[in-house]
């Protein structure tokens, strides 16, 4: 019996099982089997080549068009252009020194064509790309059983595979038969009364069918058990870990009637709004009890989450205890200090003359301290001394100690990785868990807190205060339109000009590849930031993301001579980043030109422009932060998304999006549909790859509040699993060790 664990070379041969491995991470018959198709293709459709992202390996089921013959102009050689359509759009094959193609790829003929897609000239092609005709078995020069692949075209559905270069799709194809042939099927983890009460296929033949399904149907039905194999595991994960942290006892923090809080309340210069009050209430409540808080509070930027938390922090501070603030980055930490410490006024000045007298001590501890206020600050939080602590992962190493720990408040706690957040709040002070406010400006779909959030309690500001000002946000097409990139420069200094000040961020912070998305520099100093640096005749790579180390010096020598630019990044020393948000903060520099470290609480009211450039490189949320960081004064916002990408693509679609609203919410699902749900999931923080590959936080709604209701019942009945062995495997296989922490802590 082939086992799901079996090497694949015994069964692929040597030479096919290496590529696999190598290519894919495919070593067993279980990965090959668990990597489903990505889509599937009729006989007789064609697949839309709208969707087609640059950078990926696609196959596209397409008809030649047209094909044309020429002579290469920087070297010896032809070049045969192979316009293929979907009926709707095109899409260009090239290749090099093939002109023997042109007698198979004729005008009419249909084939799946696979290979990487990239930009040339603003329009997407495939270099070299590897086809199959349709009719025409192993075109292309791939080698093959001609019988098998005249079956598989047959098909009245044709399974199109993620793949890699030198591993299309139909060679995958082929690989998957090979194996189902052999394979003699799999014990079913799920038990057969839960199988028949929500009319679920077997497991063997759901596998077979979801490779090989005869119509959509037969498809629907095969997903929809493979879907519940993994909102089940999800779900078993979470109600299982839920339970260990309900038993752990929370230091209480009841609210005192004429404490610190009160004080507070009675001196802000603003009204809390409605939303502000009711979560405010419930948090109060929570923190009172005896057995820990876990609620996250999601809010627009600028919605006052800040507020919410220091007078959470407050009611720990009037009931004897401390409070700690986790901030991701040392700019934000000390951003967070500042802004606290200017809330709170004397407030904060606990031991100095004239403190009021329920004042308490704020103190900021971070990695980069001197050595000197780095003893202090350790010697404030382990007498008790200061009432709120705030600082980055400094404040989780084993050396730091608090007297009395009640709260612990964690800002963006998706820019965290797992063990750092869980450090402090399961540390064994006392033998009790700090109550553990979590706090995002990245709204959440309700699917995504149900599903990743399942031991939290999910809470919503929804209304932004009075004062705030609105924001427009465009798309900068170069691609298309790059004189629109100096449009966008005069706009800064038109900005600079009125007396306010620019954002420019970039993904990367330059010289050696360090930050954003890595890679060496992009440009020789020479280049003009708003040249397109399109790949040469051979279909070259994307380049590489514009950086900050780059881009600030062409600025003061370019588009924006004669004004203040700064920089920031995440390399810089802790006094330098302090000192350069400091001047832009106090109007001394013009124009920051940054990396994301800007992207979360940093608040100068008197920028109102953010460019940012490669703006194709961020994520939906992330272009949601970084244009919040304007508009906070009393002058409207202007964010200006650059991007050399070609219209008409996803990716382009995806900033237009983003510019068309300012609803945190609807962008959260708009990046919802877009992100893989593995990444959602904690694959991306494990760096492993994902066994959920089914399952759609989006659609799946329905589904996955039925596995939580299965879960809870077969956690109460058997809270160890030792009565569903099945059920304990699958959750091992589906969600390791690593990544049940990651969706119990998040």
């Amino acid at each position: 019996m082939t086992s799901m664990d079996a090497p694949l070379e015994p069964l692929l041969g040597a030479k096919t099982a290496k590529a696999l491995e190598t290519a894919l991470g495919i070593g067993t018959v279980g990965d090959l089997l668990y990597h489903f198709p990505r889509r599937y293709a009729e006989r007789g459709e064609l697949t839309r080549i709208a969707g087609l992202e640059t950078d990926e390996h696609a196959t596209v089921l397409a008809q030649v068009d047209r094909v044309t013959r020429r002579t290469m102009r920087s070297r010896r050689g032809t070049i045969l252009e192979v316009r293929i359509t979907d009926g709707q759009r095109t899409l260009n094959c090239t290749f090099f020194n093939q002109a023997w193609r042109e007698r198979e790829l004729l005008p009419g003929r249909r084939g799946l064509f696979a290979g990487k897609v990239t930009s040339y000239r603003g329009a997407l092609q495939l270099a070299n790309p590897e086809y199959q005709l349709i009719g025409v078995p192993e075109a292309g020069g791939a080698d093959g059983d001609e019988q098998a692949a005249a079956e598989e075209f047959a098909a009245a559905l044709i399974p199109v595979y993620p793949a890699a270069q030198g591993l299309p799709s139909w060679s995958i194809a082929r690989c998957v038969r090979q194996v189902l042939d052999v394979w003699e099927g799999s014990e079913d983890a799920l038990p057969a009364d839960l199988r028949r009460r929500h009319h679920l296929l077997g497991f063997e033949e759901a596998i077979r069918r979801i490779h090989r399904p005869a119509d959509h149907r037969e498809l629907a039905i095969a997903r929809k058990r493979l879907k519940w194999d993994e909102a089940l595991a999800v779900q078993l994960a979470l109600v299982r870990r839920r339970q260990l942290v309900e038993e752990r006892p929370a230091p209480p923090c009841p609210p005192v009637p004429d404490g610190l809080l009160a004080a507070f309340d009675e001196r802000l210069p603003f009204t809390l709004t409605a939303g502000q009050r009711e979560v405010g209430d419930a948090v109060a409540q929570d923190i009172a009890a005896r057995h820990p808080m876990n609620r996250l509070v999601q809010g627009e930027v600028g919605s006052g989450k800040t507020v919410v938390a220091l007078r959470a922090m407050l009611q720990a501070v009037d009931a004897g205890r401390q409070a700690a603030m986790l901030a991701p980055t040392e700019v934000l930490a000390a951003q967070h200090a500042r802004s606290l410490a200017e809330l709170l006024g004397d407030l904060a000045a606990a031991g100095e003359l004239g403190a009021p007298e329920h004042a308490t001590r704020l103190t900021l501890l971070t990695g980069s301290l001197p050595a000197a206020k780095r003893r202090q600050a350790l010697l404030d939080a382990v007498s008790g001394a200061a009432g709120i602590v705030v600082g980055t992962h400094a404040l989780i190493q084993d050396r730091v100690r608090f007297a009395d720990l009640g709260l612990l408040v964690v800002d963006e706690q998706h820019r965290f990785g797992v063990e750092q957040r869980d450090a402090l709040r399961s540390r064994d002070d006392g033998g009790t868990s700090p109550h553990l406010l979590v706090m995002t400006a990245t709204p959440i779909p309700r699917t995504v807190a149900m599903t990743v959030y399942g031991d939290l309690e999910v809470s919503a500001l929804r209304e932004l205060p009075s004062g705030r000002s609105p924001i427009s946000t465009s798309v900068v097409p170069v691609a298309e339109k790059p004189s629109w990139l100096d449009r966008a420069w005069q706009r800064v200094r038109e900005e600079v000009a009125a007396g306010h000040q620019v954002y420019v961020v970039c993904p990367r912070i330059g010289e050696d590849g360090a930050g954003g998305t890595g890679g060496k520099r992009g440009r020789d100093a020479e280049e003009d930031l708003d040249e397109l640096a399109p790949p040469d005749e051979g279909g070259g790579a994307r380049r590489p993301p514009v950086a900050v180390l780059d881009v600030a010096p062409r600025l003061a020598d370019g588009p924006l001579e004669g004004l203040r630019i700064g920089v920031l990044h995440g390399r810089l020393p802790a006094e330098e980043k302090d000192t350069v948000m400091r001047d832009f903060a106090a109007g001394e520099l013009d124009v920051l030109v940054a990396t994301t470290v800007v992207e979360v609480g940093v608040n100068v009211p008197n920028a109102t422009v953010m460019v940012i450039l490669d703006a194709d490189r961020f994520g939906v949320s992330q272009l949601h932060q970084l244009r919040g960081r304007v508009g906070r004064g009393s002058a409207p916002g202007l964010c200006l998304l650059v991007s050399e990408t070609p219209s008409g693509t996803s990716t382009m679609q995806r900033l237009e999006s983003v510019a068309s609203t300012t609803d945190g919410f609807e962008l959260a699902r708009l990046d919802l549909e877009l992100r893989r749900e593995g990444d959602i999931l904690g694959v991306s923080q494990s760096g492993r790859r994902s066994t959920l590959r089914l399952l759609s936080l989006i659609s799946d709604e329905d589904l996955i509040a039925e596995a939580r209701g299965e879960a809870e019942r077969l956690v109460g009945e058997d809270p160890h699993l030792t009565r569903h062995p099945g059920l304990a495997r699958l959750v091992a296989a589906m969600v390791d060790d690593e990544r049940a922490e990651y969706l119990q802590k998040t």
